[in-house]
């Protein structure tokens, strides 16, 4: 590997030479120091939870746990209510009690109970488990938590500890707790896996049985003697868990199952009625195709259907479903009316018959983040979105909050700003915290006091290691695409830019269904600044998303429907043809990348259409989608039984002597998500094929790597750009 300073040095040496002007000096570009440092992005408050009564909002920073009593309105002064010292590890969790006089912590796999006020802390754990997910009952006298694979309860007035399941076992039962394919695919990493009644007597949760279902090695070559993990991993077509869900009796320690039919099915979401008789189950086949809204009766487990849903393709299962107080609820969904294909909110009564549409027409569901509460007069529902009424694809780079009357009544957009903006509504007050940014302006927060135009702002400290004002600018624009359609798509410029001179480009993407690339906030990750360095070093950087994305509702990600690939291809085709028209696009020095769905893309896209990009990077890659999880895949190619072409078709090992490209391929070894062996079965096939690759391999890192090796994989893949994408070749230069 040639060094990328030593790079510049013979770059720079050679224009000298040929006598060329010298230029002002740019100024230097951001250092991998300031990008790697732990406090880059600033200090800003994080796990950000309101009390029950809605007057505190406490969060978490570098220095411990705080909170902000809101009674005083916007004079409040924050306070420090536990010191990070105070605790042998980070604060990985919290939650208030329900009269608020209290917070149980999770840090360091143990309990912990902090007393408000006095703030003394209490430890309720010291054992060599992992003590996780704990949760108050609703009168605040209990603790349930989730230990191993099984469902404890912890009294806090006399200190007694009881196991309420006892069969858990890894690999095998899993209690109280979402398995690996739930927690990634089903919950979107959401931990949780049971759920309090209302009246504290009885917890419903999940049983796995993974008896049956397929083990993946994750192995640990870090020691001298390798360790094995085994991971429960179901692949397209495998036996997936089967999972039921109980409702425990506290006082008699019986489970009484829910009556849900087919245990291979999936149990995607659940919910207590506000009376506390039943559960609503949203019970989805295993081609997620059909979803049943059931109404589980929670003395004898009797289900009955309120609501069903189908899809020739799939159903999306998200967590917009909300009871109110009084048993009606609110309910997502892409598949109602003239609004098919887009997110919008709808208000049902207790029978599960449709009342009316919540969502103002012209607006997109991204999140619900308040539903009215008992007793009030005029009850109003606050969600964030996006316009697609606005005449323009890139309507959907920015987020709302709206605030609309659940009856109907014009909606109140309370965040009109371009930019990203999202809230966390407090109960009872109408207050909210509110947190926006935009591509280029980090995160700012601050508190919105209801029924009043007031502001607290939120303890912000501006990121100290550079200046995002001065770093390379985003600008939105769109593409031509397939058949016309305009694509959304961002660009970054070199700094400083000369619209005379030609540029190397590099083009990053993701693709696939349910994903968005092209967004007008900041991103806290590393990336975001590593483009901007790159600009910085005179690179173009764009991205550009197709129709199969967020963009286009579920009419564009039905595109992908049992062939991947194809789409994501269209788009970034599209985006070479708009580079085409630029005239300071370097047009034979075009490279792309990305990670995940975006490493599959990168080398579908370098594989079916070999010689349009110079150079690839492919992270993470699925590179044959019978080795991914059977969730995902199947929701969209269904199973290799029933759709082997799509497969194959799809999958980019099957192309690997196309390739012609300079490429580089990197994975984590401890990959739990996108297992390493599609990178090297994808490896081992072009080796076959004749095809030269290269390889960067990460020991121990997951999915999304950590520093140091996310900072090794920036200034590995900065060196390949530099290398791969200059019209200069350089020869000799020492390896370092």
């Amino acid at each position: 590997m040639r060094s990328v300073h030593a790079y510049r040095a013979c770059i720079a040496a050679f224009v000298l030479i040929l006598g060329a002007p010298a230029a002002a000096a740019p100024p230097p570009a951001l250092s991998y120091d300031a990008i790697f440092a732990d406090d880059v992005n600033g200090r800003s408050p994080s796990q950000l939870a309101w009390s029950p009564d809605g007057r505190t909002l406490a969060w978490v920073d570098d220095d411990g746990l705080w909170s902000l009593d809101l009674a005083s309105g916007a004079s409040g002064k924050p306070q420090q209510i536990l010191r990070r010292a105070d605790l042998e590890s980070e604060i990985a969790s919290y939650q208030w009690s329900p009269r608020g006089d209290s917070l149980v912590l999770e840090s360091g796999g143990d309990l912990f109970l902090l007393a408000l006020p006095g703030h003394a802390l209490r430890r309720l754990t010291e054992t060599a488990a992992v003590e996780k997910d704990p949760k108050f009952s609703p009168d605040g006298t209990r603790i349930a938590f989730v230990r191993g694979f099984n469902l404890y309860l912890f009294d806090l007035a006399s200190g007694a500890e009881r196991a309420l399941t006892q069969d858990g076992k890894e690999n095998e039962i899993v209690n109280g707790a979402p398995d690996w394919l739930y927690w990634e695919e089903i919950w979107h990493r959401n931990p949780t896996g049971y759920w309090w009644s209302p009246d504290g007597r009885s917890i419903a949760y999940y049983r796995f049985d993974e008896h049956e279902v397929p083990a993946h090695p994750i192995v640990d070559d870090g020691i001298r003697i390798p360790k094995v993990a085994w991971q429960k991993y179901p692949k397209p077509g495998d036996t997936n868990p089967a999972v039921r869900i109980g409702v425990l009796d506290l006082g008699s320690g019986k489970t009484t199952w829910m009556e849900t039919g087919d245990p291979a099915q999936y149990l995607a979401r659940v919910a207590w009625t506000p009376d506390g008789a039943a559960l609503a189950i949203q019970a989805m086949n295993r081609s997620q195709s059909r979803l049943d809204l059931l109404r589980c009766t929670a003395a004898d487990g009797h289900c009955g259907t309120l609501l069903t849903e189908s899809s020739p393709t799939w159903i999306n299962v998200v967590d917009d479903m909300r009871f109110l107080p009084d048993g009606r609820f609110l309910w997502m969904s892409e598949h109602d009316g003239e609004h098919s294909g887009w997110r919008q909110l709808f208000l049902y009564g207790p029978d599960g018959k449709q009342i009316r549409q919540v969502t103002p027409d012209g607006w997109v569901l991204s999140s619900l983040e308040r539903v009215p509460e008992a007793g009030e007069k005029d009850p109003w529902v606050l969600f964030t979105g996006y316009r697609r009424d606005g005449g323009s694809v890139l309507s959907a780079v920015d987020r709302q909050v709206v605030r609309v009357p659940l009856l109907g009544g014009p909606a109140e957009v309370l965040t009109p700003e371009p930019g990203g903006h999202s809230a966390l509504a407090a109960p009872h007050t109408g207050s909210w915290v509110h947190t926006w940014s935009t591509a280029d302006v980090p995160d700012r927060a601050e508190v919105r006091l209801a029924g009043a135009r007031k502001v607290v702002p939120l303890p912000y400290m501006a990121p100290a290691k550079y200046d995002p004002a001065a770093l390379p600018k985003s600008e939105f624009l769109t593409v031509p695409g397939p058949g016309g359609v305009l694509l959304p798509a961002r660009l970054i410029k070199p700094v400083p830019f000369d619209p005379g001179r030609r540029y190397p480009v590099i083009m990053f993407q993701y693709g696939g269904p349910a994903s968005q690339t092209v967004v007008n906030r900041w991103d806290r990750g590393r990336r975001s600044l590593f483009h901007k360095r790159m600009a910085q070093l005179g690179f173009a950087v764009l991205t550009v998303d197709g129709q199969n994305t967020v963009f286009f509702g579920q009419e564009g990600e039905n595109l992908d429907f049992r062939h991947m690939g194809e789409a994501s291809l269209a788009a970034q085709l599209a985006a070479v043809d708009y580079l085409k028209q630029q005239s300071w696009a370097d047009m034979k020095n075009i490279g792309l990348w990305g990670w995940s769905g975006g490493g599959f893309t990168t080398l579908y896209c370098l594989l079916h259409k070999p010689g349009v990009w110079k150079a690839g990077v492919a992270g993470a890659p699925v590179t044959d989608w019978r080795l991914y999880d059977s969730v995902y895949t199947e929701r969209f190619l269904r199973t290799p039984q029933d759709n082997e072409d799509g497969y194959r078709e799809s999958s980019p090992i099957t192309y690997a002597d196309r390739l012609k490209d300079h490429l580089l391929i990197v994975h984590g070894l401890a990959d739990d998500n996108v297992h390493p062996q599609n990178s090297v079965q994808m490896i081992d096939r072009l080796v076959h094929a004749g095809r030269p690759v290269e390889e960067a391999f990460y020991p121990g890192e997951k999915h999304g790597m950590k520093p140091p090796s996310i900072r090794h994989f920036f200034e590995r893949m900065e060196e390949y750009w530099t290398r791969t994408l200059q019209t200069i070749e350089v020869e000799n230069v020492e390896v370092r």
